[in-house]
């Protein structure tokens, strides 16, 4: 008798382990085989494709729509490419007017010695530029707001922008005052950084015939001092113009967040009563006591 129950009970284990391993090995091939993103080309997020240049000049030809980051990648590299898709081309010859103009004036200037004025010339192009992808972004109209690309691209071309887009207007000192404040400070450290510079290679100079009251070894300290601190207002103004970006773009995706009376955290007396003083046959030592009650509601 023990022959057959001992047959049909490692048959029944065999059964079992290989139903086991079929189940697993099917859920590994589910597993790698799976599409964890379902949505379709036209609705792809952004970190799904970086830039994709069939789908810029498709959307230049008004054949596809783009999302605003592609659309503004692409006019970097192509000037004026952001007033095609927005279907106001009639900014072109405004745009290369200006950018051109500009540059050509520079090279002209610099080419005949002015080099002061070929400079201006210059900044006048990069400002042109920038504000022909500016231009890009506002006349871009998405279809919900705050549009969280639209916002992080305010912030990186205008520091602040993108906090007045989502209409939070009491960050804006915040940010503002932070950053011009570390911008005066390298602004001073940069100064005094070439003071002590100066100082200390004309006191270092036997042929100079320095005689002021700041020595060498000072000087040199105090350019050292300087010029660390002016890296640190470097570093600070980086990290608060990073932040303000960072802010602008999660704040936008949170701008819908609604909390209402159905997330609400409540306070309301209670009578404290010990747990056995109803199940104990004999009485208790402990008294009844008065206490606040919090609940959250969600």
């Amino acid at each position: 008798m023990r022959s057959p129950r001992l047959f049909c009970t490692v048959l029944t284990a065999l059964l079992a382990a290989f139903s086991c391993l079929n189940a697993s090995a099917q859920f590994k091939e589910q597993a790698f085989s799976q599409q964890y993103n379902d949505d379709t080309a036209a609705d792809k997020d952004s970190t799904d494709v970086l830039f994709s240049f069939k789908d810029y000049f498709g959307g230049l030809a008004h054949r596809n729509e783009i999302k605003i980051g592609t659309m503004t990648a692409g006019s970097a590299l192509i000037i004026g490419g952001s007033q095609i898709y927005n279907r106001q081309a009639w900014k072109l010859p405004i745009v290369y007017g200006a950018i051109g103009g500009s540059l050509g004036a520079g090279i002209y200037l610099n080419a005949t010695g002015n080099k002061e004025a070929a400079k201006y010339c210059f900044i006048g192009a990069g400002v042109a530029y920038w504000g022909t992808l500016l231009d890009g972004v506002i006349s871009y109209k998405p279809s919900v707001f705050p549009h969280p690309g639209k916002a992080t691209l305010y912030s990186i071309l205008v520091p602040g922008l993108g906090q007045i887009y989502n209409r939070e207007y009491w960050k804006l000192p915040i940010y503002l005052g932070a950053i011009g404040f570390a911008v005066h400070y390298y602004s001073d450290c940069q100064t005094n950084y070439l003071r002590f510079k100066n100082i200390y290679l004309e006191a270092s100079d036997p042929a100079s015939g320095y005689d002021g009251p700041i020595s060498a070894d000072q000087a040199l300290y105090y350019r050292n001092v300087y010029r660390r601190y002016r890296d640190y207002s470097i570093l600070a103004i980086a990290v608060l113009y990073l932040l303000q970006v960072i802010d602008a773009n999660v704040f936008s995706y949170m701008h819908n967040f609604e909390v209402d009376d159905d997330l609400a955290l409540r306070v309301a007396p209670a009578v404290i009563v010990p747990e056995r003083q109803f199940a104990s046959i004999s009485p208790v030592n402990q008294q009844t006591a008065f206490g606040l009650r919090l609940g959250i509601y969600f």
